[in-house]
């Protein structure tokens, strides 16, 4: 019975110091997205930034229950989701994440990106954002990793945007691996009349140009959209240019953890020195390449690193 009760209270200490952990690293991720907009937001004051996922750090300490971070909101201009309203493919509501949600909406553009594993499902999905005044990116069965572009666009219209808040529908692009070359992926958005379009700023291993970046921001209508950057915050990639050889998990030490179901990410410890460099704060970083080549603002993913690093995926 002592080994037992031992065991049950180095469980809850463990745990208890896991969740102290995660409400540290929660709240140096919400510093981390306020340096990343103040950086940009000096050189252009209407660089949109839109986090993805862990919408926990939306609050105080971390906590749903408290109240909203009114620094980090003021930060940002929008919130992307995956999985609110389908989990595992099946229409599943989130209420906890959509209640969150909620708390910050309609101050924040919210952007869902649910995967469907019946693509009958695709206007259900649609209409699950918009009783919710969110936009909406169903991806269909095919589209898991976000790489072809839908024959429709939702709520198609021929307004000028300007800002997130005015966007009725976006795409969400981020695989050119259907694409033979990077004037064909261009051509391909070109020809479409989404409000925004999220996209990698590198085709292969190629950053795009000022030039192609200009080439997107016209619908094929002819009216104003926005062209945002995708840029992973949480976790490191070893496809990018940042990445040297030698580097591995826990060389250097910032590289935490193993990315379970993506063999070429790491979580990061996104507060250390080093890996901030590598994002924000200087001429050769990655928030200052999307800025020299005229995006309209970056989607941060992996925010929910925060939690990941001290728990399972």
């Amino acid at each position: 019975m002592k080994k037992i009760l031992l065991f049950v209270f180095g469980m809850l200490a463990l745990n208890a110091c896991k969740e102290k952990k995660t409400m540290k690293a929660g709240a140096k991720m919400q510093d981390f997205i306020i340096a990343i907009s103040k950086f940009a937001r000096e050189q252009d004051p209407n660089f949109i930034l839109i986090p993805q996922n862990g919408e926990e750090v939306l609050f105080q300490d971390i906590d749903p229950d408290g109240s909203v971070n009114s620094d980090l909101v003021a930060a940002i201009d929008g919130f992307g989701v995956e999985e609110l309203f389908y989990n595992d493919g099946s229409y599943t509501p989130d209420d906890y994440r959509l209640n969150m949600l909620r708390k910050v909406s309609p101050g924040l553009k919210i952007m869902v990106a649910d995967y469907l594993a019946n693509d009958s499902d695709y206007p259900n999905a649609l209409q699950a954002a918009d009783a919710e005044q969110f936009i909406a990116f169903p991806r269909y069965n095919a589209n898991y990793d976000y790489k072809y572009i839908p024959q429709t666009v939702y709520h198609e219209n021929a307004n000028n945007i300007q800002t997130l808040a005015q966007a009725q529908n976006y795409l969400y692009l981020i695989s050119t691996e259907n694409y033979a070359d990077k004037a064909s992926f261009l051509a391909a958005i070109q020809q479409t009349n989404f409000d925004v379009v999220i996209i990698d700023a590198f085709f292969g291993d190629e950053l795009l140009t000022i030039t192609d970046v200009g080439s997107l921001k016209t619908k094929a209508n002819g009216a104003q959209r926005l062209v945002i950057s995708y840029m992973n915050i949480g976790s490191a990639e070893k496809y990018r240019y940042y990445w040297k050889k030698t580097w591995g998990v826990h060389h250097p030490l910032w590289l935490k953890k193993k990315y379970d179901g993506y063999k070429d990410e790491i979580w990061v410890k996104f507060w250390n020195k080093e890996w901030k460099e590598i994002i924000y704060g200087n001429s050769d970083s990655y928030t200052q390449k999307l800025l020299n080549i005229g995006f309209d603002g970056a989607y941060l993913d992996n925010i929910e690193g925060f939690y990941f690093l001290y728990h399972k995926n």
